[in-house]
């Protein structure tokens, strides 16, 4: 860790490439530390047969020697079979020394040595029992020869090579065992070095993954403080055009309310002193200029014509019987209206509510909205008017049976929706559309409104 620079260390870049080094560093030395401890131990193991082999092989020279020479002192055909064992292990050690050497080199020149030891050896032996046994034979009473220097001598020599060969593999095995040793000292520091930097590793995984997560956490309360902010924004927004839809149609209203009360002082009072006057030149013509009386009788007609327009459009600005008799006899009067100008049969279920004069005014202008919609639109032959007070808040509907809509599909001009939508809102009520294509349409209004209910009362207008 010393090495690495701090800023280098805490590079998200280099998190990942030092990862899979280390993984892949740990799999070779793993790897290594296997096969190089597998050649060790087998090492050892073919030490170790090979220490065991001479031991033998020494047993069985001085087995043989010893079979040897009790034959030939007592000529038992036991001791012969004994010392014919004893040789036959010593070839297959021999044998297997022979491999040995071929894959060791720094013992291959000794154990040529020892097979030519043993060779002579054996030769000797065999020489001895073939002379010693004829002789034996010819005359039992005759006394065998000792062994003379030479056949010790090379006995003392084989029993002395294979002592420098044990003591040559004894050297070997723990030279042996030293290097694995060492070499397993290396790979356990080895592997806590890449433990360690795998540890680092993780460790920065672990800090990036806790930046990144501290990261988006930041991101993710910045992104819902400024959901919050825009939602806030929206509902002051939402606020604002609600409260100008209302001054609005406030100021709308107090417009019409002003035409309508400036049309009916003003221009009433002149067409009814005109209609007077028409009235007394008539009479003062009685009888004198008959065309000029016709005249004059047309003037009249067309004053009261005048007179009804005028009538007409100052109901139409503001209804005189909504501050007069009320909003269930406004909506009765409306509806006879509509169904005598319209053909379509209208029926109200209306019931006195308790609302104040700004809300009998929307209500008023969404039922004349509404079925002034049925009459361009619907195509219906019914319709039905419904005012009433249910759970302390007033119930405004009106339904017909026409052609309907799919108010999923965008309308090509819902600025009319919208405009009643805006005015119910700002009276605190809320406005639900129900439409299906061949099902009809129903506007549904509730508001807020005293616990205080009427009795309803139902009225039907036919179609003319």
């Amino acid at each position: 860790m010393a090495l690495l620079p701090l800023q280098v260390v805490k590079s998200s870049r280099f998190v990942g490439p030092l990862a899979v080094a280390a993984a892949v560093a740990m799999v070779v030395i793993s790897e290594g530390a296997y096969w190089q401890s597998v050649q060790a131990m087998d090492n050892l193991v073919a030490i170790g047969d090979a220490r065991g082999d001479i031991l033998r092989m020494q047993q069985s020279v001085l087995a043989a020697e010893a079979g040897q020479r009790n034959f030939l002192r007592n000529h038992r055909p036991t001791d012969l079979a004994l010392h014919d064992a004893a040789v036959k292990d010593i070839g297959d050690a021999l044998q297997r020394l022979d491999r040995y050497g071929t894959t060791n080199a720094h013992t291959q020149a000794g154990i040529a040595d020892l097979n030519t030891l043993l060779n002579a050896q054996r030769t000797a032996w065999a020489r001895a029992i073939g002379l010693n046994g004829t002789e034996a034979t010819q005359n039992p009473t005759t006394t065998l020869a000792p062994p003379t220097l030479t056949a010790l001598a090379l006995l003392e020599a084989i029993q002395a090579h294979g002592t420098q060969l044990l003591a040559a593999q004894a050297h070997a095995a723990q030279a042996s065992r030293q290097t694995l040793h060492d070499k397993l000292r290396g790979r356990r520091v080895g592997m806590a070095l890449l433990t360690a930097l795998c540890l680092l590793a993780l460790g920065l995984f672990l800090r990036r993954t806790q930046e990144l997560k501290q990261q988006e956490q930041r991101l993710t309360d910045s992104v819902q403080a400024e959901r919050d902010r825009l939602e806030i924004e929206v509902a002051q927004r939402t606020a604002q055009l609600t409260e100008l839809a209302r001054h609005l149609q406030t100021a709308r209203e107090d417009e019409r309310n002003r035409l309508a009360r400036n049309l009916h002082d003003e221009l009433g009072s002149l067409l009814t002193s005109a209609k007077l006057d028409a009235a007394r030149i008539r009479s003062r013509l009685a009888g004198k200029a008959p065309e000029a009386l016709e005249r004059l009788g047309h003037l009249v007609q067309t004053l009261n014509q005048s007179i009804a327009l005028g009538r007409s459009i100052i109901e139409d600005l503001r209804p005189s019987t909504l501050d007069n008799l009320g909003l269930v006899p406004t909506l009765d009067i409306l509806a006879r209206e509509f169904a005598a100008q319209s053909g379509i049969a209208v029926e109200c279920a209306l019931s006195p509510v308790p609302l104040n004069p700004g809300a009998e005014l929307m209500v008023y202008r969404l039922v004349q909205e509404a079925i002034t919609n049925i009459s361009k639109y619907a195509h219906a032959r019914h319709v039905w008017i419904g005012l009433d007070t249910r759970n302390g808040r007033v119930e405004v509907s009106v339904r017909d049976d026409g052609v309907g809509f799919d108010t999923a599909a965008p309308a090509k001009s819902a600025f009319g929706l919208l405009g009643m939508r805006f005015r119910v809102e700002a009276e605190g009520g809320q406005l639900t559309l129900v439409s299906a294509p061949g099902q009809g349409t129903k506007v549904w209004v509730t508001l807020p409104a005293a616990p205080d209910q009427a009795a309803a009362t139902a009225t039907v207008f036919p179609a003319s």
